[in-house]
């Protein structure tokens, strides 16, 4: 959980200070009072050296010379660019204001000092300081190195957004649900939210719900009796006593039964839950990240899934886009699989051909980040130099290069056994509705046709809702898709 921020009060009128300090730390700051600016500026540096720095300075303009205050001000700005600094005065000019301006203060407040709007302030500059210092965090982690985020590799717009969400979820502290298909790497993220959290110190345990057997399953997540059923001569602890206060990743949380989710929602809702063959109640001191390959909203409608689960588990929702649409980090995730394997192997794979990059663009890698990296196993398995060529391509992604013919010197392939313009047609219409979310005029631009001839062929198609992004209706006046 992220810790709140740090707030320094210096003040040399005693009273003020304390009451300030005070009132801020019922508002949940951590707050710490400096007498003038020696102590003021002792205390920002030991917050720096222990990387635990002040997000704002609120000092006193005069205390007790004229300088003090704007010499903080300049100080705190300069060692650290992140923290917002409020001035506070009796003297409430337009000098001080062009001064405190000129040094780059969040502010400042004039004296007698209304407590309301000064926490309504001081709130203010905290919140612009933790989010400047959480996108320098996150910005950091992402020019590191290619596994600095928690093990995930990506560059791409849309991990960039990922990652800004996991840091947001793991400060939370609440039930989060991870979708995500097959092989985009939901234990991944599960693993980032924990070792994010204030629990990363504690365990992290998965379970995967549709590996374990439904007369097992009960029996692992919450532990047993002795003699409760045959074969169990002992008692055992279950996951969800032996995880403690860390983290319990329940994955394919879509594939259980019925029979067992309303033990489960009593465990995620009154936080308790009892061994099998037992009336004791333990406390469940964990948190849990569900994840899911399956529409857990149309099991519910289907009834295969609690509605009542569904909800307390729905809590936080990441979604991990699928290698599909974050195919600009190909190279990354390549060089990554490679220099895993090379160590492994004891190889120098220094890369792919060209050819065998064009082949891994074009695919749709239905199985994503998993079969991706089971294809690079393949290659490298049986490749012999530093660049994998495309003879060593597995035979899902040779068949289909090997389909494609190139046509004279035009920017388009035919497959061997020719094709029906109009599903041509259809297809790339489809492709740049889903590009431009819905909007017909820029997929008209990108399709190099006219506004109404892209609406004659949407309504000649007939073309339905797919994905969330297409349907047959063209919202009036809106020009885009519904």
């Amino acid at each position: 959980m992220d810790r709140p921020v740090k707030i320094l009060v210096a003040d040399d009128e005693r009273n003020q200070r304390e009451i300030l300090v005070s009132s801020l730390c019922r508002e949940g700051f951590r707050a710490e009072g400096a007498t003038g600016l020696p102590q003021a500026l002792a205390l920002l540096e030991q917050a720096r050296e222990a990387s635990d720095p002040f997000g704002v300075v609120v000092t006193d303009l005069r205390m007790p010379s004229d300088k003090e205050g704007l010499e903080l001000l300049q100080q705190a700005r300069h060692d650290d660019p992140l923290c917002e600094v409020i001035l506070v005065t009796a003297y409430a000019t337009d000098d001080v204001a062009f001064s405190s301006g000129k040094a780059r203060a969040f502010g400042f407040l004039s004296k007698p000092l209304d407590l309301e709007k000064t926490l309504i302030t001081i709130t203010s500059a905290a919140e612009k300081s933790k989010l400047a210092r959480d996108h320098a965090d996150l910005k950091e982690l992402l020019v590191s190195g290619k596994d600095a985020f928690c093990g995930i590799v990506g560059k791409s717009a849309e991990m960039t957004d990922l990652y800004r969400m996991i840091e947001r979820v793991a400060g939370a502290d609440a039930t989060c649900l991870i979708n995500g298909e097959s092989g985009t790497g939901k234990e991944l993220v599960a693993r980032a939210v924990h070792q994010m959290s204030a629990r990363k110190k504690n365990p992290f345990l998965a379970i995967n719900c549709a590996a374990i057997p439904e007369n097992l399953i009960e029996s692992e997540l919450f532990g047993h009796e002795k003699g409760v059923f045959t074969g169990a001569t002992s008692r055992r602890v279950g996951r969800f006593e032996d995880v403690g206060a860390g983290t319990l990743f329940l994955d394919e949380i879509g594939s259980m039964e019925l029979s067992l989710q309303p033990k489960l929602l009593r465990a995620v809702q009154e936080m308790e839950f009892s061994r099998v063959g037992s009336a004791e109640t333990i406390s469940f001191r964990g948190r849990i990240v569900a994840a899911t390959a399956r529409d857990l909203e149309a099991a519910v409608a289907e009834g295969e899934f609690r509605e009542d689960l569904f909800f307390r588990l729905n809590v936080i929702v990441l979604t991990i886009p699928p290698l599909r649409q974050r195919k600009d980090d190909l190279p990354l995730l390549i060089d990554h699989f490679l220099a895993r394997g090379s160590r492994r192997h004891g190889k120098n794979f220094q890369g792919v051909s060209a050819a065998v990059m064009t082949a891994f663009e074009g695919h749709s890698w239905p199985g994503n980040v998993r079969e991706l990296e089971n294809s690079l196993e393949r290659m490298m398995v049986l490749g012999e130099g530093e660049v994998l060529g495309v003879d060593l391509l597995p035979p899902t992604i040779a068949n289909l290069q090997s389909q494609l013919l190139p046509v004279g010197d035009g920017p388009f392939q035919l497959p061997r056994e020719g094709l029906i313009l109009e599903d041509l047609e259809r297809s790339l219409i489809e492709q740049a509705l889903q590009r431009t979310g819905g909007s017909l005029d820029p997929a008209a631009k990108m399709l190099g046709i006219s506004y109404k001839t892209l609406q004659y062929r949407i309504k000649k198609y007939r073309l339905k809702k797919e994905n969330g992004m297409l349907s047959e209706e063209i919202i009036p006046g809106e020009g885009r898709i519904a």
